[in-house]
């Protein structure tokens, strides 16, 4: 069988593949012009989405995107996106390996003010404006928008398999279509090379992908071992296209690489990666090019390596002098090296002064160290806009942590800074092939022209190798002479490394006694909770109900432009002495004027203006009421002429900016869903027996059990909490006596994510304890009481969930459920180094301020 990247050409044709349009939903909102691979990456998707033929993939669909890094993968994933809005998708799960790729990810999709953002200032699909919200569970998303869930497939993965508070679920996924994408996908693949998917990342994609028909499965990758036969089994219909490092190279997309092999020692070689890095800058200056070269310095297997190797080059750089570069000068026999300082020469720039600019380019502040998971995240915004101006850093130390995910344009020199090579019995080193994949990130192309009919983005000095500037066309790797490692490494670029971190998981059942079965509450009694629902605006009846205050918005008129403050809530900028101010009302404005700019947003238009105000009958009522855009003013700011010629464009651009801003605020004190009012449910509808998995030799793998398998109040047969919860569990055990006293039935329930509340904003909380407490005196009356244990380090983070607790105690509604009632409240979080407090909360909660709890 044939791979479905040559069948479509087989069914169709080429002719039919390039007469396929890719549609304005892409082309319109994507920022870049696209490259004619990228064109026919799309038109293969379309064609093969839209069109009927012999062999199609099945569904639910399932494809893959077998491209080069630096091809633009990202930017595929951009425009599948719209073009699936387009056809009816909302809800999109985005996965990958490393963490660094998901923030990448996210600047590239949600950030327009990033370098990197894939679209343009405003997506508009079929005439109306659509948002890209960034989503924790699909849940939140609503018809209008495209909703991402970002994450690592490690944490998808067990979040599906362990059971942890707001942890998206199998269930989340029912009756909702996905488009999942899998980025760096070659990593999903360890169930199928050994041959069980059961327990692996794969199956969890899988079920996910099954959970309904009209799922969309998307991977992304530059590896993909057409050598497996279980690969290629699995791909073989689902390779929609091939576009490898080889057709990439071929097209002139990426830098040439070169292997700078020399005798030179650790030192030596720094040095003249140095030394040819000062050449790119000051050759690029010269013919106007704005480039600022960054070298990488590669340690071979730990932080500690990397940490030395930064040490020595500060002392290196520290101590740099003209010897160390007319050494290099003298001994080096490569012709690089040799131009280099013949330019230097014509330039009449002496060693000493190489040696000077060395060290005033190279201070600490201009280097950075990308090794363990924090400094890469603390340091990922540098790391990925290397190109921008405004970013000082020039050299890079680092072990692994960028072999995947990193974009970076100007990247000319990797200096290995260790020997040897771990290859054996002909069979390619990991190491090695980690270093191959380092260098296929170095190998994208930094874009310049030198005038208007060159292409930007690709090679230019093929066919003219001597010309000074195919230096800037180049990626030199530095290491030493080492013919066996060189052939290893040279075997090793046309592969890529593949490794996966096994999941330490055990299962455990987790089962409700038999007793509490037995029971009357179990049978009979009643758990309150609430809904998520989508938030009702019909009580909104002016700007200020919704919780916009209504402030004069300034508009300067000299610039043409506009110049503003926070919409609604601004100080005002001292005007000058040259500048007057006026006061215009926005009913003084031509009304044709106001109506054209609201055209001119989509936000305005009227659908959407009646969702968030589902009292205005018309755009004309929203205009001309005082609680609307009647009762605003705009304040010009201009010299006397102006102020006396304002023009309709003027007006015109004045409006425009206080809609924007009008926009801005709206959403930011807005949200979509709310919770509900309480309803409720049976106990044995809601508490179950169930499985969950969790990490072996950790503390969630301690049950408790000495503790809760012979207490009739705990409910479950062990306690799979953490440590906190563990000590709220011992604090309760210890008052229990005395919490009996007042009441007839007392059961402590843990929720492994059977029961989620909701606040105001409709965010999710799934409470750890629920603890219920039938009165002795008042037998029809039940206390239900929410409980949340907190570690001292999620404190700040979860802070909403405890005010949302303390509301519920300030609100301590009564639920009447036909001859019975429940009391709803909650108490502050526990935290042991607290607990006597907590224990006092308790007590008052329940009315018991006459005992010692």
């Amino acid at each position: 069988m044939k791979f479905l990247y040559d069948l479509l050409i087989q069914e169709f044709g080429r002719r039919t593949l390039e007469k396929t349009t890719v549609p304005d939903s892409i082309i319109d909102n994507i920022k870049h012009a696209l490259r004619p691979y990228q064109v026919e990456a799309f038109q293969r998707f379309i064609l093969c989405y839209t069109e009927k033929f012999n062999d199609k993939p099945p569904l639910p669909l399932h494809l893959l995107f077998n491209m080069a890094t630096g091809s633009g993968k990202t930017l595929i994933m951009a425009g599948l996106i719209l073009y699936l809005y387009e056809k009816g998708y909302r809800n999109f799960l985005f996965f990958v390996n490393l963490d660094n790729i998901i923030q990448k990810t996210k600047e590239n999709f949600l950030n327009p003010l990033a370098t990197k953002y894939l679209f343009k200032e405003k997506i508009i699909i079929a005439g109306e404006e659509c948002f890209i919200k960034e989503v924790e569970n699909f849940d939140e998303s609503e018809d209008k928008n495209i909703h991402i869930k970002f994450t690592t497939i490690q944490k998808l993965h067990s979040d599906l398999t362990t059971a942890k508070e707001n942890n998206i679920t199998y269930e989340d996924f029912k009756n909702k279509k996905i488009v999942l994408i899998a980025d760096e996908a070659h990593h999903l693949n360890a169930g199928t090379r050994g041959k069980s998917l059961l327990g692996s990342w794969e199956d969890t994609i899988e079920k996910i992908h099954k959970s309904n028909f009209g799922n969309i499965l998307l991977e992304f990758t530059a590896t993909l071992d057409y050598e497996s036969p279980e690969l290629r089994n699995k791909y073989e219909n689902k390779v929609i296209y091939k576009y490898d490092l080889a057709q990439f190279r071929a097209n002139k997309y990426s830098k040439e690489i070169n292997l700078f092999r020399s005798q030179y020692d650790e030192q030596e070689r720094i040095v003249q990666s140095l030394i040819l890095n000062l050449y790119r800058q000051i050759l690029a200056v010269e013919h106007d090019i704005n480039l600022k070269p960054v070298i990488l310095f590669k340690a071979k297997r730990t932080i500690a390596e990397s940490e030395t190797n930064k040490k020595n080059f500060h002392e290196l750089i520290d101590n740099i002098s003209e010897k160390n570069i007319e050494h290099i000068r003298q001994t080096s026999t490569v012709p690089i090296i040799h131009k280099a300082f013949r330019f230097f020469d014509a330039k009449k720039i002496t060693s000493s002064d190489i040696a000077e600019k060395i060290r005033f380019y190279f201070i600490p502040e201009n280097c950075i160290s990308a090794n363990n998971d924090t400094e890469t995240e603390k340091n990922q915004i540098l790391l990925n806009t290397l190109e921008d101006a405004n970013n000082p850093i020039r050299a890079i130390f680092a072990v692994q942590k960028l072999n995947e995910g990193w974009d970076v344009l100007n990247l000319f020199d990797i200096v290995r800074l260790y020997e040897g090579h771990d290859g054996q019995n002909s069979k390619i080193g990991k190491v090695t092939l980690s270093e191959a994949q380092l260098i296929g990130r170095g190998a994208r192309y930094f874009p310049f022209r030198l005038d208007e009919s060159q292409d930007k983005y690709t090679r230019k000095f093929d066919n003219n190798t001597k010309n000074d500037l195919r230096v800037l066309e180049e990626l030199y790797y530095h290491t030493k002479e080492d013919s066996r490692y060189i052939s290893e490494l040279k075997t090793a670029l046309i592969q890529t490394g593949i490794y996966e971190d096994d999941k330490n998981l055990e299962t455990k059942q987790l089962f409700l006694k038999p007793d509490f079965k037995k029971s009357d509450f179990y049978k009979n009694g009643y758990v309150v909770f609430n809904k998520k629902i989508i938030k009702d605006f019909h009580n909104i009846r002016s700007f200020a109900d919704l919780g916009v205050t209504k402030r004069n918005y300034l508009y300067k008129l000299a610039s043409g432009k506009g110049r503003v403050t926070r919409a609604f809530d601004f100080l005002e900028s001292p005007v000058s002495s040259q500048e007057l101010t006026r006061d215009m009302k926005l009913s003084d404005i031509p009304y044709h004027i106001l109506r054209f700019a609201l055209t001119q947003n989509p936000f305005f238009y009227f659908e959407n203006l009646a969702h968030y105000f589902p009292n205005i009958r018309s755009i004309s009522n929203f205009i001309n009421d005082k609680n609307y855009l009647g009762g605003l003013e705009i304040k010009l700011e201009g010299d006397q002429e102006n102020l006396k010629s304002i023009t309709p464009l003027d007006y015109l651009g004045a409006v425009i900016g206080l809609l924007q801003f009008i926009e801005t605020e709206i959403k930011s004190v807005t949200t979509e869903f709310e919770g509900s009012d309480y309803t409720y449910n049976y106990i044995s509808e809601v508490f179950k027996d169930k499985e969950i998995k969790v990490e072996k030799n950790s503390e969630r793998a301690k049950g408790q059990e000495e503790l809760v398998t012979d207490k009739k109040w705990y409910v479950y047969n062990a306690n799979y909490g953490t440590s906190e919860e563990k000590k709220f569990v011992e604090l309760f055990a210890r008052r229990f006596e005395q919490l009996k006293k007042n009441f007839s039935t007392i059961y402590l329930i843990r929720n492994e994510r059977e029961l989620k509340i909701y606040d105001k904003l409709g965010r999710t909380f799934e409470p750890d304890f629920l603890l219920f407490c039938k009165s002795k005196n008042k037998k029809n009356l039940t206390w239900q009481v929410f409980i949340e244990p907190k570690g001292t380090h999620l404190i700040a983070h979860d802070k909403w969930k405890e005010d949302f607790l303390n509301d519920i105690r300030k609100e301590q509604k009564t639920i009447k459920i036909n001859t019975d009632e429940y009391i709803i409240t909650g108490i502050p979080f526990y935290r042991y180094e607290k607990e006597n407090d907590f224990a006092k909360e308790l007590e008052d909660v329940l009315n018991n301020s006459t005992h010692k709890f």
